[in-house]
């Protein structure tokens, strides 16, 4: 099966997924692929969780309190939404494995520090062997992976991160994870009746 992980940096229920994605790694090979959220919203058309004032708030509290429920350590950074470019470039540039991608999700939700500069994330960047942030995000061979990886999103119809991508079939969200698990296990849970029927279910009213 092909298996990719869309993500973005900016994401704190990326976060949250990311114990769980790297306990997937350690029994299927799991493709990493960072991808700019803001602008599958531009593409998709609509307004993200912190656009909205009201859902900004309970998002926030709510992803606080799952952390705490799970165990896991969750500290803002210093603004959010941020503007994750600079994040998103240093991860292709140290290879987008497991590696780089832990650094700099720890740098930022673990730690709560700034990842919006070259400079910001100088220090995650030396203990990922880059000396020149600046000249590794800037490098036109990593814009272009990243410019790519937002292509291959759009072909695979992604609508919101973190999300797998199972041989086509999408689970968006740290809470289809289960789901997700489910279908590695049994590929004909896709097929079911009942599953079908809803994927065609007639549309009763729309909004103009």
């Amino acid at each position: 099966m092909s298996i990719v992980w869309y993500f973005d940096f900016v994401s704190p229920f990326a976060w949250l997924q990311w114990p769980r994605v790297k306990e997937l790694m350690q029994t299927h090979p799991v493709t990493l692929r960072p991808i700019l959220f803001a602008g599958v919203l531009d593409r998709v058309g609509q307004k993200g969780p912190a656009e909205i004032p009201a859902k900004r708030e309970f998002v926030y509290r709510h992803v606080l309190w799952r952390a705490r429920e799970s165990g896991q350590t969750l500290c803002f950074p210093p603004t959010h939404p941020f503007n994750p470019l600079a994040a998103l470039r240093l991860c292709i540039a140290a290879g987008s494995d497991a590696r780089a991608t832990e650094a700099i999700f720890e740098w930022i939700w673990g730690q709560g520090r700034a990842a919006d500069t070259a400079e910001a994330l100088a220090p995650v960047a030396r203990e990922l062997g880059i000396a020149d942030t600046a000249a590794a995000i800037a490098d036109p061979a990593v814009k272009a992976q990243l410019k790519a990886n937002f292509e291959a999103a759009m072909a695979d119809e992604i609508f919101g991160v973190p999300t797998l991508a199972i041989d086509g079939r999408l689970f968006w969200g740290g809470d289809a994870h289960d789901f997700a698990l489910a279908y590695l296990r049994d590929p004909a849970l896709w097929d079911e009746a009942e599953m079908h029927r809803v994927a065609t279910l007639p549309i009763g009213a729309s909004r103009l």
